[in-house]
């Protein structure tokens, strides 16, 4: 796959709140804008293992633009900046500093499993939207 262009998320597969935050930018991309990986599959461990991020650690949302990786609050920033609705307003918070956005980011990041819960297996995405799932 040609990721030059392409607007890829990378989110750990086993969440529900990650497999739901994928779900809220599916309705919200009528365009499809945006594809999406996994951190547990192939592509998105060779990802990790380019942008020599830890390998199996998948605690962090991850938005790769051409050859550009996004991480944590900034990553999801620019997810909304890039949806239908009032959701592009909430990118205003690109100016509280990366340490602030990142310590909030993290502690939910760190409380995800215990909160939402965590699956035994990758939620499998509704047939219509299968074509922007790399893998």
């Amino acid at each position: 796959m040609n990721t030059d262009t392409k607007k890829i998320i990378l989110y750990d597969g086993m969440c529900n709140l990650c497999s739901e935050s994928v779900q809220f930018v599916l309705k919200r991309d009528p365009k499809l804008k945006f594809h999406y990986a996994s951190l547990q599959g192939i592509f998105g461990q060779e990802v990790a293992k380019k942008y020599q991020l830890p390998p199996g650690e998948f605690d962090s949302f991850l938005l790769l633009e051409g050859e550009k990786i996004y991480k944590r609050s900034t990553a999801a920033l620019r997810v909304l900046k890039r949806l239908n609705g009032l959701w592009p307003l909430l990118y205003g918070l690109i100016i509280v500093p990366p340490f602030i956005r990142n310590a909030i980011y993290d502690w939910i990041a760190a409380n995800r499993y215990k909160w939402f819960g965590k699956k035994n297996e990758c939620w499998i995405p509704r047939p219509e939207w299968k074509e922007v799932f790399i893998d």
